[in-house]
């Protein structure tokens, strides 16, 4: 190599990791990206030096990520496909991998900016659109973190609560399974993931926004993931109308041991999304850990007891169904509740689900194929609600009330669903929903995809 030449780029190097010290330096300074004006402190993302992270509280944060994305894929997938139909198990699989790549990719173009950045008490703002911002120098030593979690990078931060991000919408798959377009639920869910699931994270989980700064508990997503996911499968279940043949004959599940592997891995994975909640590997992570541990159990046992009491034996779906019934009521509570208050919330959880899923479905005469509601929005409310009856204040320093904690579940219940129903409406209008007549008798796996399992 010419000596001039290399001279140029090593000075042009230099140059470069001069500028890129000066912009990390301002950054740093004032906690803000790049051409950002003036933002609430609250929750904006400042930079540190690499020494600042916990080795420990990162370690664990990269894991809770990998088994909170294993919760959908493939938990999820599996739990859902064993309770459809043979000839759907491909499709439901199909959309909840494709909702997994598409909340991913809008979540990098904006979802993380309006969630957790500060801007208005209902949304968040542009500050981490494409993720511009969030940075890493080894050389200069120095890394961005989000004031919610300031001990582990951002990048992780960031990492983690897409994968919340991804489950939210999936979720909301079973309300709907087994005949709906899968052009239109791409659609559905990449304006749901924006309309919805951000501004509700944002109003319960960063500082700036409403329903925070009226003091809602919501450790892990019962009000953020769970009424908000079921709220929007009520909404699917009333706009697409029953499958053909619904309550005329039975739909048996194509294969409950899918089913009990995904719950299997749902439980698990279950650790890390309400230990992880905790953003680091302390004690509150380890009450959090326990307390998914009993409430999970306590709920499958209620479960069990309430079907074999009502209808003379105990089944496997039952079990599996009570177990998740558990996990979902526990998560809001995981954080702020002793073991004792695990225990009930869990034991609470078995029988209202159990209701949820049979009393209140027929009394709501939606065909909500998989039980999001009466599972995932019935229990999500009444961990919300007994969260502020059971919360032990020297868990966070934090007084829980009753009253904001209907308040923020019953609010997020009511923008789900009514933005949920306006939007199936346009797409309805637009693109039409619903596969044919011909196209859901021949299943979903063939004419949607033109695969089948044999």
């Amino acid at each position: 190599m010419p000596h001039s030449t290399q001279f140029h780029r090593m000075r042009r190097h230099a140059l470069w990791r001069r500028h890129t010290a000066a912009r990390l330096a301002a950054l740093a300074l004032f906690g803000l990206p790049a051409g950002a004006g003036a933002q609430t402190p609250s929750a904006t993302p400042h930079i540190v030096s690499l020494n600042a992270l916990n080795a420990g509280d990162t370690a664990w944060m990269l894991a809770s990520t990998a088994l909170v994305l294993m919760m959908t894929i493939p938990g999820l997938a599996l739990f859902y496909a064993g309770m459809v139909r043979k000839k759907n198990i491909l499709g439901v699989a199909m959309q909840v991998f494709a909702t997994t790549v598409l909340v991913t990719l809008l979540w990098f173009v904006a979802g993380y900016s309006l969630a957790f950045t500060p801007g208005s008490p209902y949304l968040g703002g542009a500050s981490r659109l494409m993720l511009d911002g969030v940075l890493f120098s080894k050389s200069g030593g120095l890394v961005s973190v989000s004031k919610l979690a300031p001990t582990i990078p951002e990048s992780v931060y960031v990492m983690f609560q897409m994968t919340f991000a991804i489950i939210t919408p999936a979720l909301i798959v079973g309300a709907f399974a087994e005949r709906m377009k899968f052009s239109a639920m791409l659609a559905f869910m990449g304006l749901w993931s924006l309309l919805v699931y951000d501004p509700v994270a944002h109003s319960v989980w960063d500082p700036s926004g409403w329903l925070a700064t009226l003091g809602i508990l919501d450790f892990a997503g019962g009000t953020v993931v769970h009424v908000n996911a079921g709220a929007a499968g009520l909404a699917c279940a009333v706009v697409l109308g029953k499958r053909q043949r619904w309550g005329q004959e039975p739909f048996l599940p194509s294969n409950l041991t899918y089913t009990l592997m995904g719950a299997s891995l749902l439980w698990v994975g279950w650790f890390g999304f309400n230990a992880g909640s905790a953003c680091a590997a302390d004690g509150r992570a380890g009450m959090a850990m326990l307390a998914t541990q009993l409430g999970t159990a306590a709920a499958a046992f209620s479960w069990m007891l309430t079907e074999w009491t009502l209808r003379g034996r105990p089944t496997l779906l039952g079990i599996c169904s009570g177990a998740v019934a558990g996990l979902v009521a526990i998560t809001p509570a995981s954080g702020f509740v002793d073991p004792m208050g695990a225990v009930i919330v869990g034991l609470i959880a078995g029988v209202v689900c159990y209701w949820g899923a049979t009393g209140l479905k027929r009394l709501l005469g939606a065909d909500d194929a998989l039980d999001v509601f009466g599972i995932h929005g019935v229990g999500g409310f009444a961990g919300a609600v007994l969260t502020g009856f059971l919360a032990v204040p020297a868990y966070s320093g934090q007084t829980a009330s009753v009253l904001v904690q209907a308040l923020g579940a019953s609010a997020t219940l009511v923008y789900s669903f009514a933005v949920s129903f306006v939007l199936l409406k346009v797409l309805d209008a637009v693109m039409g929903l619903r596969v044919s007549a011909q196209a859901e008798e021949l299943g979903l796996d063939l004419s949607q995809h033109g695969e089948r399992v044999e």
